[in-house]
């Protein structure tokens, strides 16, 4: 028997696109970050420890998409010199849980997940916390996050999308010169 997270979930997989339609509409009107009441996708931010409680805070990202490549030369190169290198070598969420946490500098970002995509525009829902929440303070499950240690986690490469894009869910063969970072093993040998 199906509880209601996976009607939800279903849901996602076979959309209504006259409600999407709608949506996208309203979202390319609306600015770059907004602050929402309610997650878009209410199964996916309950499984990414979001609670609708106080402390925790809501944002919608629009990123543009593209232009991740340095612009073409338009004078001579070597050869050798003529790659175009990309600009940024991070995913586009964790673009988006910086930005977020560049707006709200008192919380941090617990997680975030992908809400749409247009032919100009990714959707991004990151979820933050405000780390000195006497409700953050006094709940066991999430309290973690006001220690010092956690400050920053999202410039640090500390969240999920981060760790993705920095390769650490690999394991074993192949992901030798992952950890403790690419840099950290820049010169190193077998």
């Amino acid at each position: 028997m199906k509880g209601l997270y996976q009607f939800v979930r279903d849901s996602w997989q076979n959309p209504n696109h006259e409600l999407w339609f709608k949506r996208m509409i309203e979202w390319r009107r609306q600015g770059s970050i907004t602050r929402l009441d309610h997650p878009t996708r209410l199964d996916r931010a309950r499984s990414l420890g979001y609670k609708a409680k106080q402390g925790y805070v809501l944002v919608r990202v629009k990123l543009s998409r593209g232009g991740r490549l340095r612009k073409k030369f338009r004078s001579g190169r070597k050869p050798k010199k003529m790659r175009r290198m990309k600009v940024i070598n991070i995913n586009y969420q964790t673009i988006a849980e910086q930005r977020a946490n560049k707006k709200y500098p008192n919380c941090e970002v617990l997680n975030s997940y992908y809400v749409a995509k247009d032919g100009k525009h990714y959707w991004f829902e990151i979820i933050l916390v405000d780390k000195n929440h006497p409700a953050i303070k006094s709940d066991p499950r999430i309290r973690w996050i006001s220690k010092p240690q956690h400050t920053g986690r999202v410039y640090r490469g500390l969240t999920s999308s981060a760790k993705r894009s920095r390769g650490l869910r690999r394991k074993g063969i192949g992901a030798e010169k992952v950890r403790p970072s690419l840099k950290a093993n820049l010169g190193r040998l077998h």
